[in-house]
């Protein structure tokens, strides 16, 4: 065996000795802390919406259809959606634009779906008032002097309209705290300009009423009891932890560009997660020992070598996803089931080739080179055609919003990627490392080869 080869066996054996640790059930993960140097990576799976449960959620913008539509709004509006959906807390949640008016929103594992639906989609339109003496209990809905859109508005004569100081346009960042009393409250910075105009504001309206207001309701009408030159302040009231937060993340990624409407909502229970996770390993299953099966008993030791290099194939697999990471979802395992068969078939492809060519008198050590080398134009032709197919389809699911197609296209290129490398380099080191050790062996044996 040459030099090259043993290279290659070891750092094969290292490598799945590295994936089989990655695909540990309770993966540690890596917590590395070496004086400045840290590092922290969790190492675990990362389950879809179909698997693990939660929320779906279809937008569509709120204005007339015949109405036309800036595309550059809408993708504004799904990055502050796709903002205020981390804001949440979601792990791996999925926000895609679907066609020109919609926006499809995944969130797995939601435990509040009501709150999220309604983070989502309010336009979180923040406003300053000046009530002058008159206090504004929280949840009033008030009228101003500047519209839902952020223009200004012509004062009516029938109702009260009052005075915007400022918009959330001058609002820096938004926080959750808690006041002296552990009362929840949202603390916010403003931008050097906001800042200046209310100190200024501040400054000429000392023991009057400064009323908050999100979406023309009143949230907090705290006296102004100081000047207030730093760009600094807080907003109490009477919410909860949960309200102060989702406040939190409407005023920090600022007010949606266009309305939005819940078209749909459709809530996925944990239950059928579950069950679709057992059955897509018991199906997996099977369907792996049916191959192991069949290649060793169809070709015998090339076929055990192969089953090997299948075994590694399905741990680097699992070890990529994990390491990526990749969401798995149900259409994603599918992905991961198909490319095992093509790794298969590559096998065979380069099997029969090398009994092909024993058959035409060469000998073994030149018919297994042969084998591998004449098969590869096959492997790497059907292949090149499955990555431009996995290519369209992910264009197809990143534009059209079909999240499903997006995670199948995945799983499948990522498997086809490494059944290339199991099937060729894993495979033909194996094979070259037994030829090596039992040769002459097998030269008396060649039933062992399948022929």
């Amino acid at each position: 065996m040459k030099g090259r080869d043993l290279r290659l066996l070891v750092g094969i054996i290292i490598l799945t000795l590295i994936a089989v640790w990655i695909d540990l059930p309770n993966n540690p993960g890596i917590h590395i802390e070496l004086g400045p140097i840290r590092f922290h990576r969790d190492i675990k799976v990362h389950q879809g919406l179909d698997l693990q449960g939660g929320l779906e959620v279809l937008l569509e913008a709120d204005v007339p259809e015949d109405q036309p539509l800036d595309k550059s709004a809408m993708e504004a509006a799904k990055v502050i959606v796709e903002n205020r959906v981390n804001g949440l807390g979601v792990t791996e949640p999925l926000v895609q634009l679907q066609g020109g008016r919609r926006i499809i929103v995944e969130l797995p594992g939601i435990e509040d779906p009501k709150q999220a639906i309604a983070t989502i989609r309010e336009t979180g339109l923040l406003e300053f008032i000046d009530a002058g003496t008159t206090f504004l209990p929280p949840g009033t809905i008030v009228k101003t002097t500047t519209s839902k859109g952020g223009e200004e508005e012509p004062p009516s004569s029938d109702e009260r309209v009052f005075t915007t100081v400022m918009t959330g346009k001058e609002l820096k960042d938004a926080s959750v705290g808690l006041d002296e009393y552990g009362n929840p409250q949202i603390l916010f910075t403003l931008k050097p300009e906001g800042a200046k105009i209310f100190a200024d504001f501040t400054a000429k309206n000392v023991g009057k009423f400064l009323a908050i207001v999100l979406d023309k309701e009143v949230i907090s009408c705290p006296t102004i009891k100081t000047a207030i030159p730093e760009g600094r302040g807080r907003i109490t009231g009477n919410f909860s932890l949960k309200e102060a937060r989702s406040i939190a993340i409407q005023l920090r990624y600022g007010a949606l560009p266009v309305p939005l409407k819940i078209v749909e909502t459709r809530s996925v229970g944990p239950t059928l997660g579950q069950d679709s996770v057992r059955r897509s390993i018991t199906a997996g299953t099977i369907g792996l020992i049916v191959v192991l099966l069949f290649m060793l008993t169809y070709y015998r030791l090339p076929g055990l070598l192969a089953d090997l290099a299948l075994i590694i194939y399905a741990l680097l697999n699992f070890a990529l996803f994990k390491l990526i990471p990749v969401t798995l979802t149900l259409p994603g395992i599918t992905g991961f089931l198909l490319s095992t068969g093509m790794a298969v078939d590559a096998n065979i492809l380069i099997f029969e080739r090398t009994k092909e060519e024993l058959r035409w008198g060469r000998g073994l050590g030149a018919a297994i080179e042969a084998g591998f080398r004449r098969a590869w134009t096959s492997i790497r032709d059907s292949n090149l055609s499955s990555f431009i197919t996995c290519a369209i389809l992910y264009w197809f699911g990143s534009h059209f919003g079909a999240s499903m197609v997006k995670g199948f296209a995945i799983t499948l290129f990522i498997g086809v990627a490494i059944s290339m490398f199991t099937a060729v380099t894993v495979t033909r080191t194996f094979v070259r490392f037994v030829f090596a050790l039992l040769g002459d062996w097998l030269q008396e044996r060649k039933w062992l080869l399948g022929i």
